[in-house]
């Protein structure tokens, strides 16, 4: 019995990780949080049973944790046992796998005070204000050419 694994989008905040398992039209979802570790599983919408095991990669208070759960995704809210401490990644492994990705849409450097975070919030407003006026291609000549040395 082969199983496939859900994408999974993760984000980190001051309290908690954040994880979402991305399954269209899930069924029988079961999410077990424990200390160092979550295990999720459900069958899509073709039947097809999804099962992610995830050894955090630090420890969580599984008594504080929460799923919410729809039908696109099932999101767990676990809270970290030390609080205002970043995590570099979720898992306790320095290997990422396929199915796990950083939901950047929620994704905020809340690390250090909050005047570096505004000054990084306005910055990055600036950045896409840039990116969305479509204005000329910047002009490249201002780079400094190495490869005729």
């Amino acid at each position: 019995l082969s199983r496939q694994h859900a994408r999974t989008l993760w984000y980190d905040r001051p309290k908690y990780v954040f994880m979402e398992f991305c399954v269209e039209d899930n069924t029988d979802a079961h999410v077990l949080i424990e200390d160092h570790r979550i295990v999720f599983s459900c069958k899509n919408a073709d039947g097809v049973e999804l099962y992610n095991e995830i050894e955090f990669y630090a420890k969580v208070n599984s008594k504080d944790s929460r799923d919410k759960r729809s039908s696109r995704s099932v999101t767990c809210f676990v809270r970290k046992w030390k609080e205002n401490v970043a995590w570099p990644r979720l898992t306790k492994e320095d290997i990422k796998p396929v199915w796990l990705s950083v939901d950047f849409d929620n994704w905020r450097d809340w690390e250090g005070d909050e005047e570096v975070e505004l000054a990084h919030v306005e910055h990055y407003a600036e950045l896409l204000k840039k990116v969305s006026t479509k204005g000329p291609p910047p002009a490249m000549d201002d780079l400094d050419d190495d490869s005729d040395s």
